[in-house]
């Protein structure tokens, strides 16, 4: 089963500090372990875990020499669940309507675009989550989550981690460091005094955080981010002699960036989760992958989506060695097999144009 997150999270983090590191511009240590050592990490947990009843064994003995994932799981896979509605700007919010609202107007129609997202899709996202037993992250607002707690807190009674989003659905890579602190602090306070869940992974507003952002979560007790792109599977950058982990997010698979309304196409989006699926599936029986899928709670909670989603989960769940996995399980599978995971030793982002110090 999965338990919540408590205050333990900083603790976590000072419990996986780095120690002394090469300058290598990046240190990979690739995996080998042997039948005995994946049963021990057998014991680890229990998420859980997709399954069918063909080929079972083949794939068990597969299994057994790896040790990617927990049990031997040849892919992970973790959704992102952005609980945004009531969060945005009730004027200039982005939206379906491309003609922007004038004259900072509140935009009645953009908002209800908005709503619709705690209204009807989160609900029925969570029903199509119970139905097939997996686990997601969900990314709230503050702002949003103050406007319909009970539903932030049924998402949390299901099991699903509540990750931080900002104070509201606005920038913070423009802000001053003490700003964006307080932007990202404010948002993990509200989540933990409606969910009491504390917060241990950020996401900013399009990905876009100041340089300062690993040293600020890090200070925060932030265990991990998403806000990177680059990877196919969960890295480490040690920040100041502790090791902070980048859980992946996706464009490509990602409703608001590649699926939005216009031009949508079911087949084809349905198409591309399952080609993701299978490429990735296939490389994981000699390397740890992981697939991501990102959705809104206004977009992909509408009802034709959902039964894509529904569709594409039926065919994942369908396959032996499939792991579901909320982001903060994914995290600490990361630091608790440190050295199976890629490390990355980036200078500062001012200069490198990418996260670290």
């Amino acid at each position: 089963m999965i338990h919540p997150i408590g205050d333990a999270s900083e603790g976590i983090v000072d419990q996986y500090c780095g120690g002394s590191h090469t300058k290598d511009i990046m240190e990979i240590t690739r995996r080998q372990f042997s039948a005995s050592a994946a049963g021990t990490l057998a014991l680890l947990g229990s998420p859980s875990f997709a399954s069918s009843k063909k080929g079972s064994q083949n794939m068990q003995q597969r299994s057994a020499s790896k040790g990617f994932w927990p049990n031997g799981a040849q892919l992970a896979i973790s959704i992102s669940l952005m609980f945004e509605g009531g969060g945005q700007p009730i004027s200039g919010a982005g939206g379906p309507i491309s003609e922007p609202i004038k004259n900072g107007l509140p935009d009645l129609p953009t908002n209800a675009f908005f709503a619709y997202g705690h209204y009807e899709g989160i609900p029925r996202a969570l029903d199509l989550f119970d139905k097939h037993k997996i686990k997601v992250s969900s990314f709230m607002i503050g702002k949003a989550i103050e406007q319909t707690p009970e539903l932030a807190q049924e998402i949390v009674r299901r099991g699903h981690e509540a990750a931080a989003h900002g104070r509201t659905w606005s920038p913070s890579y423009n802000l001053s460091r003490e700003e964006e602190k307080r932007f990202i602090s404010d948002s993990v306070e509200t989540i933990h005094r409606i969910t009491g869940q504390t917060a241990i992974g950020w996401n900013a507003y399009w990905l876009r955080s100041s340089v300062h952002i690993l040293e600020t979560l890090q200070e925060l007790g932030f265990l991990y981010s998403i806000d990177e792109s680059s990877h196919d599977e969960p890295f480490i950058i040690p920040v100041k002699g502790k090791d902070f982990v980048i859980v992946p997010y996706t464009f490509h698979m990602n409703d608001i960036s590649s699926y939005p309304f216009e031009g949508y196409n079911p087949q084809g989006y349905e198409q591309a989760l399952r080609d993701e699926f299978d490429q990735l599936y296939e490389e994981g029986a000699s390397r740890r992958r992981l697939m991501l899928i990102g959705m809104h709670d206004r977009i992909n909670g509408h009802a034709n989506r959902i039964r894509v989603l529904d569709r594409f989960l039926t065919y994942a769940t369908s396959h032996e060695d499939v792991w579901f996995a909320r982001k903060d399980e994914i995290a600490r599978w990361a630091l608790e097999h440190r050295e199976d995971t890629p490390i990355l030793h980036r200078g500062p982002a001012s200069a490198t144009g990418l996260p670290g110090v």
